[in-house]
């Protein structure tokens, strides 16, 4: 099968960017993705685009793709908009790759972008919260905190899981994204203060949640008999994945296991010719810590219901087993929904071709990565395996 490279990619800084519109965000990304090919390449070559986003500010902008592409200094090309609650970015890349390989264009940008931190906190909760079961669940005050803390309870009850191998997810993303100048949050905390933070819905404190952010990321990918045109250092989409999963959660047959990721990763892990212990990094889905613990059991990196022994034993560190989140994750580099996916292609990218920012964040002799990413109560996902 004819494969796609990714030539170029590019990111923001994740965090609270009063300074920037969604314009200004996008067009930091592409231009850094555009700078980053590394024997150039001219925008008129960009044939088609597909932006990621959830709301675009909380649903202030409905033709998001056209006014990207428009301030990016590329108009006129086919652009589209994808949406899938927070797996937007994941679900652009999709896009990309097929348009690709089924010959509609050669040359295609992706991107994902997203304001958080403009919106009242009412507001940000209502139009974040309609990612999940809106008729049965949303509205009679299920959040995704509470839905995410129903999760984090039955896998204490059923596997042992302890509040303190929780927290030790955040100390170490935490620990990753302070080596990360592209995070939101660059601070390091310790495991006591994790534990003794507010009570958001047991057992999460607020070191458990992620942050919203404001963000935007790029990536420019090619079909595969183009990319040495481009780059000495292609980085290959080996496998990719996507599936979803009934979205409210009294629906599901278990509370602690994510079908759309095991369905997902599972095709990517075919298509690729691999299975989970040749990942040396993988950048997963930690809206709460439990969502990093679930994940790394469904994606196939330790057993179901040995997540939380996993990041206890050091397994998920930079050095460890499989790397996971060394960009800190969504818990430290931040979350603007639709951009995150494609952020996390960023991370892999860089690592892949030995480009982190700090040789303590940089995975040794990384090879091969997975980024996860998935909307609501895991009700949608996408996996993509990158290959050097």
């Amino acid at each position: 099968m004819k494969r796609v490279a990714i030539v170029g990619a590019g990111c923001t800084k994740f965090g609270e960017r009063l300074d920037a519109g969604l314009s200004e965000l996008f067009t930091e990304a592409y231009i850094e993705a555009l700078h980053g090919v590394d024997k150039g390449i001219d925008p008129s070559e960009i044939q088609e685009a597909f932006i990621g986003s959830m709301g675009s500010g909380g649903g202030q902008i409905a033709n998001t793709a056209p006014l990207m592409i428009d301030y990016a200094g590329i108009p006129g090309i086919p652009a589209t908009k994808v949406e899938n609650a927070c797996a937007s970015g994941g679900y652009a890349i999709r896009s990309a790759i097929l348009s690709i390989l089924t010959g509609q264009c050669k040359v295609a940008l992706v991107g994902g972008v997203e304001k958080m931190r403009d919106i009242p906190g009412e507001r940000g909760r209502a139009w974040l919260g309609v990612g999940g079961d809106t008729e049965w669940e949303r509205w009679h005050g299920l959040t995704f905190p509470a839905v995410f803390a129903l999760m984090a309870t039955r896998h204490m009850h059923e596997y042992g899981t302890t509040r303190e191998q929780l927290a030790k997810v955040a100390v170490k993303n935490h620990k990753n994204g302070s080596k990360n100048p592209k995070a939101h949050f660059q601070n390091e905390i310790k495991l006591e203060n994790a534990l003794k933070a507010p009570m958001v819905a047991y057992p999460l404190s607020l070191m458990d949640c992620c942050p919203t952010s404001d963000g935007a990321s790029a990536a420019i990918l090619c079909e595969e008999s183009l990319a040495r045109r481009y780059t000495d250092t292609p980085v290959y989409i080996a496998g990719f994945g996507a599936a979803t999963d009934r979205l409210a959660s009294f629906s599901r047959e278990s509370l602690t296991k994510g079908i759309a990721t095991v369905n997902a990763s599972s095709q990517a892990y075919k298509m690729a010719g691999i299975g989970p212990d040749d990942i040396d990094l993988a950048e997963v889905h930690d809206c709460f810590t439990i969502a990093e613990i679930v994940h790394t059991e469904d994606l196939g990196f330790c057993k179901k219901g040995e997540g939380g022994k996993f990041v206890e034993e050091g397994q998920t560190e930079i050095a460890g087993k499989v790397a996971v989140n060394p960009s800190g994750g969504l818990k430290a580099k931040g979350h603007p929904i639709g951009a995150t996916g494609v952020g996390q292609v960023y991370e892999i990218f860089k690592q892949l071709r030995n480009e982190a920012d700090k040789p303590s964040r940089q995975v040794p002799d990384a090879q091969i990565g997975l980024a996860h990413i998935m909307g609501g109560f895991i009700a949608a996902g996408t996996v993509h395996i990158l290959a050097r």
